[in-house]
C-alpha cells in the first residue's frame, strides 16, 4: 500500500496510529478506536463468530459506539434469530442495512431471482445490489469501520494489519481481531457467554445468504461451503479490497 494509492498524508497518518496501537490488547484497540473517530467510527458485523465477539467487546467498553449489519434479504432463519437474540442480549440498537428496492427489482427482473447460479458475473452483480452498495450507504460519513477479519481465515489476509486503508471506501479500517485464531475465537465465546449463530454448530463455520451456504465436511477448507459451485479464487463478494484486490469474505 503506497502513497501513490492513498496520499501522503494519510500515509503519515496511518504510520502515526499503527505506532500508537502496537502492543495494545484487543480490548484497548477497540477502545483506541473509539477515542480516535468518535462518532465516526463503527462496528460492521456480519454476525459472525469474529464479529459477535467484537459487539461484546464494544457493548461493554465503547457502548456508544454504532453497530451495524446487511440484510441482504436471504439470510438464513438462524441468522434472522441471532440478530435479535444479540440485539436483547447486549440492548444494543443494531442499525440493519436493506438492499435498494429498486435495485433489487431490476436485477430480479432482468436476470431471475437465482441469477447467481448463471455465471461469476451474475453472482457477483447479486452480491454487488445486496451487499456493496448498501455497505456504501452504511459508511457514508465515517472516518473509519471496525471489522472482524483475522489472517488465519485466508491466504489473502496474511498481511492484514490492525490499522490499514479501506481504498475502496476511503476510510480507515480497523482489524481488532487480525492476529486471532479461531481457538481464541471460540474460547473467548463460551467464557463470556457470547451469543452465537446455532448453524455453527451444524457444520457452517462460515456462513453468508441460505442460497449461497452449505455445510462444509470434516477436512474441507472453512470457506468450501461459500459459493462452493465456484473456483476458489472466485469466492469473493466485493466488500473487503487490499492493493487493488478483492478479499474473500
Amino acid at each position: 500500500m503506497g502513497n501513490r494509492t492513498i496520499g501522503l498524508a494519510v500515509a503519515e497518518s496511518l504510520q502515526v496510529w499503527r505506532g500508537k496501537v502496537q502492543g495494545l490488547s484487543t480490548e484497548e484497540l477497540v477502545t483506541w478506536a473509539w477515542q480516535t473517530f468518535g462518532s465516526r467510527v463503527a462496528l460492521a458485523s456480519s454476525l459472525g463468530l469474529e464479529d459477535q465477539v467484537l459487539t461484546d467487546m464494544v457493548s461493554r467498553l465503547t457502548p456508544q459506539m454504532a453497530v451495524f449489519t446487511l440484510d441482504t434479504g436471504r439470510l438464513f432463519p438462524e441468522t434472522y434469530d441471532l440478530l435479535h437474540r444479540t440485539r436483547t442480549h447486549y440492548g444494543l440498537d443494531i442499525r440493519v442495512f436493506f438492499p435498494d428496492a429498486r435495485d433489487l427489482e431490476e436485477v430480479v427482473s432482468s436476470f431471475g431471482p437465482n441469477l447467481f447460479r448463471e455465471s461469476v458475473a451474475l453472482r457477483k452483480r447479486c452480491c454487488h445490489v445486496r451487499k456493496v452498495l448498501p455497505l456504501r450507504r452504511a459508511l457514508a460519513g465515517l472516518g473509519a469501520w471496525i471489522c472482524g477479519l483475522r489472517k488465519e481465515q485466508s491466504s489473502a489476509r496474511e498481511d492484514i494489519q490492525t490499522v490499514e486503508w479501506d481504498e475502496a471506501n476511503s476510510l480507515v479500517k480497523i482489524n481488532p481481531l487480525a492476529d486471532w485464531t479461531e481457538a481464541e475465537v471460540w474460547a473467548y465465546i463460551r467464557e463470556h457467554g457470547v451469543p452465537y449463530n446455532a448453524l455453527h454448530d451444524k457444520g457452517f463455520p462460515s456462513i453468508g445468504c441460505a442460497c449461497c451456504t452449505r455445510a462444509v465436511q470434516p477436512g474441507e477448507d472453512c470457506r468450501a461451503g461459500r459459493w462452493w459451485w465456484e473456483a476458489p479464487d472466485k469466492k469473493e463478494c466485493g466488500l473487503h479490497w487490499r492493493d487493488g484486490k478483492l478479499v474473500s469474505r
